[in-house]
């Protein structure tokens, strides 16, 4: 299970991005000609996080951007469904009817960005370099051995169930790369690799795309791979500039880019008709949390005070402000992973039924403090107006809620270190599989942060390892949908919304979906 490390890098990312970027790779323009196929050149203005081309250390949103177009992964998602993993180095997958074997079978025909072949010593190496590098992506394989089993096959084992496997090894993080061209400059399976320098310059993969230029700060540059073995993508070059969101709006509106990544439900509003808008709900649940810890609060621990925020918070309202495409979250699990809970499922505002379970837990008129990040935008959704709206709602329930925003670092030290009375934040996934919400359960990570230490919750804890240890799409659905029912009913969190994810694009731009890992993938996208 992650470290959320990764998380800290995300937040305080997206917290500095717009007094990082200023105006945003306005100096350097790249012809924003999207009008036709081939030859084209496809401009993207996003705000960056951004600090890696080397798959094996990148984990932030723009670096994955990135990964997906220059390396490939064994396995990957059709379009924007994360429900089901499907071939792409590996012509097909099979795992063990006790979870803990994944053996994959390599296509054919698959060769490097050289024009060299890719082979099951490649896989090998990639993944177990990415394993022991100890990067930030390094816990998507940990307890797994790779191992070749023959020229075409690899092998990989976990000592536990691990059905979530296949849905982990989509990630660019886990791209394949030419080993021997990578051993040459520095590549090595342990801590002392030294490829990373090289490899944000160069390409050693076999994507549709190799990298012309790399700029954390500024800009990326891809072309297209000449030689690649699959479908040639529809635009000769992709142009990746970090521009901040109301230049972004300017630069798509007047045609100096084709596609705006990074734009808030309002900015949205009012686009010319000449622009395509696609609003969708993202992968990121925000939600409260009320500290479980006595020593923390004589007042959160006390699951009628709960029962009364979860009957009291005004969803629809909070909707409102989340604007067009966001979605209630009727669960911890966001609705385009396997095993989310149905939209019926949503709780409804019941002010009685919270005054009758305040009255309950025999507090009297308490006072609660509410931490969350001040400056932190959340797919261009700002926590300051959620948080005062749930203020308002628990006050008509008579909870009264002390605002206490904080800058993000600050904020983040207290609730990692479960110092937060309560807590509004969001999680989205490490990988689009819903074992990563197993770290809601007492004595795991997120769980830690709202004080609920292992032991607390027996029942809930039975049915995450039930859900763990499920093999199958059925029994998974079902036993993560069982999970979160128990987590809504007795958990000390409170599911809000999903934010919405709002892209605008040219209309010359075909084939644009959301993708919950890596955003976009630019070979995708089509040119008319």
């Amino acid at each position: 299970m992650a470290t959320r490390s990764q998380k800290a890098a995300v937040l305080l990312a997206g917290a500095l991005t717009l007094a990082a970027c200023g105006s945003g790779g306005t100096s350097s323009q790249a012809p924003a000609d999207g009008g036709g196929g081939g030859g084209k050149t496809l401009v993207i203005d996003t705000s960056f996080d951004l600090k890696t081309a080397d798959p094996g250390r990148t984990y932030e949103p723009t670096g994955l951007i990135v990964g997906k177009a220059v390396y490939e992964t064994l396995l990957t998602f059709d379009g924007a469904d994360v429900t089901k993993p499907v071939p792409a180095l590996a012509e097909s997958y099979e795992l063990s009817e006790d979870g803990k074997t994944l053996t994959l079978k390599l296509k054919q025909g698959s060769t490097f960005a050289d024009g060299s072949p890719i082979t099951a010593d490649d896989v090998v190496f990639s993944l177990t370099r990415v394993r022991d590098m100890k990067g930030t992506p390094s816990f998507l394989l940990d307890g797994v051995e790779v191992a070749k089993t023959d020229d075409t096959t690899v092998t990989l084992t976990s000592k536990t169930a691990n059905p979530a496997l296949p849905y982990i090894l989509p990630n660019p993080a886990l791209g394949i790369l030419n080993s021997k061209l990578a051993k040459e400059h520095g590549a090595t399976t342990d801590a002392q690799d030294k490829a990373e320098q090289w490899l944000n310059s160069s390409s050693a993969g076999s994507g549709p795309y190799t990298i012309e230029s790399f700029n954390v700060s500024s800009q990326v540059t891809l072309k297209a791979n000449p030689k690649y073995y699959g479908t040639k993508p529809a635009y000769d070059k992709v142009v990746l500039r970090n521009v901040e969101a109301s230049t972004q709006k300017l630069n798509v509106q007047r045609g100096d880019s084709q596609i705006a990544l990074n734009l808030s439900g309002d900015q949205v509003n009012g686009m010319p008709s000449t622009l395509q808008v696609k609003k969708t709900a993202s992968a990121n649940v925000l939600f409260l949390l009320a500290n479980q810890d006595s020593s923390i609060s004589k007042i959160t621990p006390n699951p009628k005070f709960v029962e009364a925020v979860r009957k009291g918070v005004d969803y629809a309202g909070l909707l409102e402000l989340a604007g067009e495409g966001a979605t209630q979250a009727p669960g911890i699990i966001p609705s385009q992973l396997l095993g989310a809970l149905p939209p019926e499922q949503a709780p409804k505002r019941d002010v009685e039924g919270a005054k009758a379970a305040l009255a309950e837990s025999g507090l009297s008129n308490p006072t609660v403090k509410l931490e969350y990040p001040s400056e932190l935008t959340v797919n261009g959704l700002s926590f300051q107006p959620l948080a005062e709206r749930v203020q308002a709602n628990l006050k008509e329930v008579g909870i009264t809620v002390d605002l206490q925003p904080a800058p993000v670092t600050t904020a983040l030290d207290n609730y990692r270190n479960g110092k937060e009375e309560m807590g509004l934040w969001y999680w989205g996934p490490d990988y689009p599989d819903p074992s990563d919400y197993l770290a809601f359960l007492p004595g795991k990570t997120v769980g830690l942060r709202a004080g609920w230490k292992e032991g607390a919750a027996k029942e809930i804890e039975a049915a995450g390892v039930k859900a763990a240890e499920a093999v199958g799409d059925d029994a998974r659905k079902s036993a993560y949908a069982e999970m979160q029912n128990q987590l809504n009913a007795a958990g000390p969190f409170v599911p809000l919304i999903q934010a919405s994810q709002n892209i605008v694009s040219a209309a010359s731009v075909t084939g644009l979906e959301y993708h919950p890992v890596w955003t976009v993938d630019v070979a995708d996208l089509g040119a008319k």
